[in-house]
């Protein structure tokens, strides 16, 4: 029941805060997103700018061909040569197999000089993406950690992962194969087009002239990939979340039978997504050849108009065959351009997401100035009102980080002036108790009754929208989280495992936590015994979520972590709960040394478990009904009584006990 009734109230009345964010087509280009984009790149300027350099000299040497082709054909295999050699054949020899053996070699040193080029650009590039995408999807994570619980609430964790994976991936590609090489197409188009029109401008004019055609086109690919590619995001958002959820839940799935129906599920998401990639590659499919088409045209212009010019003299017929050439080369960068900005606009939808995610702030906050406790484990609620929603909020609450630690002096006043809106379904309504240092309460309740939002609200992972909560004698609105979490030591009842080792899930990465105090925490709840028995021992593998362990076995191993930690203040949320008879006595065992010097909270459905406890809250639809010790609350006869006689009837039917006399008699 651990976590049932936080969950339970967390649905009640919980808008969908949670940005369409996925939909994001983003536009072609985006200064103010480029701008901070760029700033990634900054580390690395020196790799950028021996790319950019690269890029340009590639770009000089793959429009080198044809003018060589030109010259050669010119100089050495026409007719008559031209009255006026160009610059390069001046350079060259007279003798043509001699001069022609030298443009082989030029060209032959051209293609060779590219080829280093792009292996230089290409590997730095491709190096600094690398890098880019580490540093990124480092900065994601670290932020992902500092969101509270509430974030989680609003955000699927498939929605999450396709934030560090696919739209990083989308950046990635940016970075390697979108910005520079945009401007590796522009410098070939650029140099292309000067050197058609000092050639020929007749010539150059009609080779453009299919241009307007080929814009046209492409502004329609673009719009339908577009669309086609904003799908494909969206669904494998979906997809994500949806394998998330459902392979995290298989047991579920499997033990009522819902196999078919969520395969059938899965299937439509699925499908959607190959819809949307099945358009994107018929967008694909007609513009490449719509393109190439009419690139041909444009090359059979330069044939017809150009044959005319060479047979009245007007060109040479060096000069006809490179414009063929060129106008051949012409036309791809035009074609990878349209995939430039497909990436570019992928880049800055994804970019949006990614920056949306990391500006957005935690709901809590630690204080500029924190203000430490005095570590005595006192615990104190003070008219403290809570929802999971939202939208309620307190307008004349103070800022948490401008708090001081004697707040809460003017919580009779506060609280007169408190009005909670009956829209509004409460969590918790005006809760005050105290628990003093080193007690150990229990808290009890039907489900939904607030008892591990209770405990939720002492370590922040929420802030309440009216009152005070108080640990160790400090607002905690004052402390630093990662102190006052550290302050807690948490056993819920469904255990959480890390990928691992058991000495990994012990420790947490604690530095202080030698091998020896894992061993005797394990020991002290114990479980040293189990884990002595297993191959590795301590070192044994846990598997994701400790799938190779039982529920009981992981419920040991988290009470050893909780131990291990030598937590100031212990909470046991259902922690025997999973456990069989004869393991719940060795952990009751257990829990007597685990409570000794230390406040403890436990929350239980067992009555039984907490009759010991110096004082138990009963919680009843987010109010506190009664607070007292077990025979204290037996003798009112009231909520807790009930409570106790459901659960004992039966035990006490079959022993044939007056349950009415043997509760008068203990009373």
């Amino acid at each position: 029941m651990a976590n049932q009734d936080q969950t339970q109230s967390k649905s009640a009345k919980k808008p969908n805060t949670a940005r369409p964010d996925d939909d994001v087509v983003g536009k072609v280009y985006d200064s103010r997103l480029m701008r901070r984009l760029l700033t990634y790149l900054r580390p690395y300027k020196l790799q950028t700018a021996l790319s950019a350099i690269a890029i340009l000299l590639k770009a000089a040497t793959d429009v080198l061909g044809p003018y060589l082709t030109k010259v050669a054909v010119d100089t050495y295999m026409a007719d008559t040569p031209p009255e006026k050699l160009s610059w390069l054949a001046r350079h060259l020899s007279r003798a043509p197999m001699t001069g022609i053996t030298q443009i082989a070699c030029l060209y032959f040193a051209a293609l060779v000089i590219s080829f280093i080029l792009e292996f230089f650009q290409t590997y730095l590039m491709q190096w600094t993406g690398q890098k880019i995408m580490f540093d990124l999807r480092s900065q994601i994570f670290r932020h992902i950690q500092r969101m509270s619980p509430a974030f989680f609430d609003r955000n699927p964790v498939g929605k999450l992962v396709t934030r560090v994976t696919s739209d990083v991936d989308a950046l990635n590609e940016m970075f390697t194969s979108g910005v520079l090489a945009i401007f590796e197409d522009v410098f070939v188009l650029l140099f292309i087009v000067i050197i058609m029109l000092r050639m020929s401008w007749p010539l150059a004019l009609l080779t453009l002239a299919v241009i307007p055609g080929i814009l046209f086109l492409t502004s329609i690919f673009r719009k339908s990939v577009r669309d086609s590619y904003r799908r494909i995001r969206t669904n494998i958002a979906k997809i994500n979340a949806f394998t998330q959820e459902h392979v995290s839940g298989m047991n579920i799935v499997q033990l009522f039978n819902r196999e078919s129906r969520a395969y059938d599920e899965f299937v439509a998401v699925n499908r959607m997504h190959m819809a949307a990639w099945t358009d994107a590659i018929f967008a694909y499919a007609w513009y490449y050849p719509a393109v190439e088409l009419l690139s041909s045209v444009a090359i059979a212009l330069v044939i017809w108009r150009g044959g005319f010019s060479v047979l009245h003299g007007a060109v040479t017929l060096g000069i006809l065959i490179a414009f063929m050439q060129y106008a051949q080369r012409f036309f791809r960068p035009i074609q990878d351009l349209s995939d430039k900005f497909n990436i570019l606009q992928a880049a800055m939808a994804a970019s949006e997401r990614v920056f949306h995610l990391l500006d957005s702030e935690s709901e809590i906050l630690s204080p500029t100035s924190p203000v430490a406790g005095d570590k005595s484990g006192r615990i104190e609620f003070r008219n403290v009102w809570f929802t999971y929603d939202s939208t309620a909020t307190n307008p004349g609450a103070p800022d948490p980080a401008a708090l001081s630690p004697a707040v809460g002096s003017d919580d009779a006043t506060a609280s007169a002036n408190w009005n909670p809106d009956p829209a509004i379904e409460w969590i918790l309504r005006g809760v005050s108790f105290t628990i003093d240092p080193g007690e150990t309460a229990a808290i009890v309740g039907h489900t939904g009754a607030g008892k591990t939002t209770i405990t939720a609200l002492m370590m922040r992972f929420y802030d309440v929208q009216h009152g005070t909560i108080l640990v160790d004698g400090v607002d905690i609105r004052c402390q630093d989280l990662k102190l006052l979490r550290q302050r807690f030591g948490v056993v819920l009842q469904d255990s959480f495992l890390f990928t691992g080792t058991i000495t990994d899930n012990i420790r947490l990465g604690t530095a202080w936590i030698t091998a020896e105090s894992v061993e005797k925490a394990a020991d002290e709840v114990n479980v040293g015994d189990f884990i002595r028995s297993l191959p590795n021992k301590f070192m044994e593998p846990v598997n994701e979520r400790g799938s190779t362990f039982s529920t009981g076995q992981k419920q040991l191993i988290s009470f050893a972590r909780a131990l291990a930690h030598a937590p100031g203040i212990l909470i046991l949320d259902e922690a025997t709960s999973s456990v069989d008879t004869d393991t719940e006595m060795r952990v009751r065992l257990a829990l007597s040394r685990m409570i000794t010097g230390r406040t403890s909270i436990l929350i239980a459905h067992r009555l039984s478990t907490i009759q010991s406890a110096d004082t138990i809250l009963v919680m009843h639809k987010g109010t506190l009904r009664e607070r007292g010790t077990h025979q204290e609350l037996l003798a009112e006869r009231g909520l807790y009584y009930k409570l106790y006689q459901l659960q004992y009837r039966d035990q006490e039917s079959a022993a044939g006990v007056d349950r009415t006399r043997g509760v008068e008699a203990v009373v």
